[in-house]
């Protein structure tokens, strides 16, 4: 089992510790619904060392990043970041992933713990006739988010960069208490927030500082979860995989379908016949918490699944996203959750459980 230089560090801090994606990680230090306001009030500090960090350098790294996700990293200047997701031909999800354009001949692709060593062997599968190098930097790297309405307040403290210049999906590279780092406007919270890559050393340094800032709570992965969740981002393995595409999954944003990529054919040809399922947010009309893999039903049948379902701590409302059939996805549709051995109330609605507070 691999630990994050930060491990000590959590369990001088009392963490609770589960295996996630092969790490030993903090699932919550003081509770889930704590660390969930904590974000949303103030300032929430979290360990994401185990994401995967792979560099991709060279003449063709743009043409061949294209190539690779389905967003198109050409139009973004430098220091930009770009949501994006890695398709098989027949559109299933390899992973969704950030890339960070350095410079047309510089990227790192950040991605999912999981499927690190998957999207390596993946990505390297598909270098032939691009004049690129691929390197794997997991190993290199550690990571922490500062998300919340104080993170910005927190992290000026430290830094004589102005972070007013830095906006949402941007990102640098400064000193932050006398050590370099990479730092981004970004976060998986729909918060304002920063994400910071370093050396290990210096992550455990500017753990250690952080840590002892009143405004500062730390967290751990199980309110990360509840929180991506509210500003209704998805997550591999639950809103999207190798069998639910992007457009299913809502995120037709992400997709630039006038560039070639892995798997366009397929995405065109299932928009063109018209998607048969979708993704859609769900409100429980009864008491219950919908949880994942939890059948959808409506007229009599079984018309889909849960993906991911949480009591929201800030509302106290319970909320789940499902994959449905398309026939029954719009909003005010009524169906029904088994949850154990009772059938729940639910109806469709937006997605908007949660106004995104990026820094624009």
């Amino acid at each position: 089992m691999k630990k994050t230089v930060l491990y000590e560090e959590h369990l001088r801090n009392k963490a609770k510790m589960v295996e996630f994606a092969g790490f030993m990680m903090p699932i919550e230090y003081q509770g889930i619904a704590a660390e969930h306001r904590a974000v949303r009030e103030k300032c929430g500090l979290f360990d994401v060392s185990h994401m995967g960090e792979i560099k991709i350098a060279g003449k063709d790294a743009t043409r061949f990043v294209n190539y690779l996700i389905t967003n198109d990293v050409a139009g973004y200047g430098e220091n930009k970041m770009i949501y994006g997701l890695m398709l098989k031909e027949d559109g299933g999800v390899v992973d969704d992933l950030m890339v960070y354009k350095f410079s047309d001949e510089h990227y790192l692709l950040v991605v999912n713990a999981a499927n690190k060593d998957k999207d390596y062997e993946w990505i390297t599968g598909r270098r032939e006739g691009f004049d690129v190098a691929i390197e794997d930097l997991s190993d290199d790297y550690s990571q922490l988010a500062l998300q919340g309405p104080l993170a910005a307040g927190v992290l000026q403290g430290l830094t004589e960069y102005r972070l007013e210049n830095l906006k949402a999906f941007d990102f640098d590279v400064f000193p932050i208490a006398g050590r370099e780092f990479v730092v981004s406007r970004s976060g998986y919270t729909g918060e304002d927030g920063f994400e910071i890559y370093g050396s290990h050393p210096d992550i455990l340094a500017l753990f250690s500082r952080l840590i002892e800032i009143p405004e500062v709570t730390l967290c751990g992965l199980g309110c990360r979860d509840t929180l991506r969740f509210e500003a209704a981002m998805p997550l591999y393995g639950h809103e999207i995989g190798p069998d639910i595409n992007p457009l299913e999954a809502g995120l037709g944003f992400a997709v630039k379908t006038s560039k070639d990529f892995i798997g366009r054919e397929a995405l065109l040809a299932a928009k063109n016949a018209g998607l048969k399922r979708k993704i859609v947010a769900l409100e429980l009309l009864e008491r219950g918490i919908a949880r994942a893999d939890y059948p959808i039903e409506a007229e009599g049948r079984v018309i889909g699944r849960v993906t991911t379902g949480y009591m929201i701590p800030t509302t106290g409302k319970a909320y789940a996203f499902g994959l449905i059939e398309s026939a029954y996805s719009d909003i005010g549709v009524e169906v029904l959750i088994h949850i154990r051995k009772n059938k729940i109330k639910a109806k469709v609605r937006n997605k908007k459980f949660l106004e995104k507070k990026y820094i624009k």
